[in-house]
């Protein structure tokens, strides 16, 4: 499958090696190529420049954001939150009928610690998106935990841990959980229509105050009744 990833950070490195890997054909977009393989400094979160990781992954191509979303079959948003909107619009031609996994978080980092939502309760992230681009397939998948987490499971517990997910399209939803199910996933839990982005975006306020406990990402929540 063909797999366009939007944004070049964390998430969009991990989940570009995690497709790559499963032998899928990936190409991961950013806003400027030159300007993102000229860094030479790590990105806000310490990672190392992108063009050292390129190094160890030459057969995943790199791309403008608009390329990498005509590239997919399906289309994955890595970006901030507060960047997502744009980012997905810049292609939006490239969106009709494409079911595009949200991992995003409407993170207000302007907020600092405790950090807060710039959009919560009545609204999400997730809606918004699907509002703006009504014809992609939206489902939102992968928010609630550490990227070393999304595409290897059984890195944690031996895999016995729950991935939530949501979105309006119920085919969609099937697609996307067989390929969750393809990178070990076996307990997925449906949260219903995009609504659902609420309470997935919500949770990320408790996972941040864990990880600040655990001093680690490497933790996840298994419901169990």
């Amino acid at each position: 499958m063909k797999v366009g990833i939007v944004g070049t950070g964390t998430v969009g490195r991990t989940l570009a090696h995690g497709f790559f890997d499963k032998g899928h054909d990936v190409a991961i977009g950013t806003r400027d190529v030159d300007a993102l393989m000229a860094r030479a400094e790590p990105d806000a979160m310490g990672d190392p420049p992108f063009a050292q990781w390129r190094l160890e992954h030459p057969s995943i191509g790199v791309v403008t954001q608009p390329e990498a979303m005509r590239h997919g079959e399906i289309v994955i948003n890595a970006t901030a939150g507060a960047a997502s909107e744009a980012a997905l619009g810049s292609g939006a031609e490239h969106l009709a009928g494409t079911i595009v996994l949200d991992a995003s978080n409407p993170i207000d980092h302007a907020s600092g610690w405790p950090p807060s939502l710039f959009v919560a309760n009545t609204d999400s992230l997730g809606e918004r998106l699907q509002a703006a681009f009504p014809e992609a397939r939206f489902v939102k998948v992968w928010n609630t935990m550490t990227a070393a987490l999304m595409t290897d499971p059984g890195g944690l517990a031996g895999g016995d841990h729950t991935i939530p997910l949501c979105g309006n399209d119920q085919a969609a939803k099937d697609e996307v959980a067989e390929l969750l199910r393809s990178f070990g996933w076996r307990d997925i839990l449906d949260l219903g229509d995009i609504t659902g982005s609420r309470a997935m975006e919500a949770y990320l306020l408790l996972w941040l105050r864990g990880m600040g406990s655990f001093e680690t990402g490497m933790f996840n929540t298994k419901f169990v009744r």
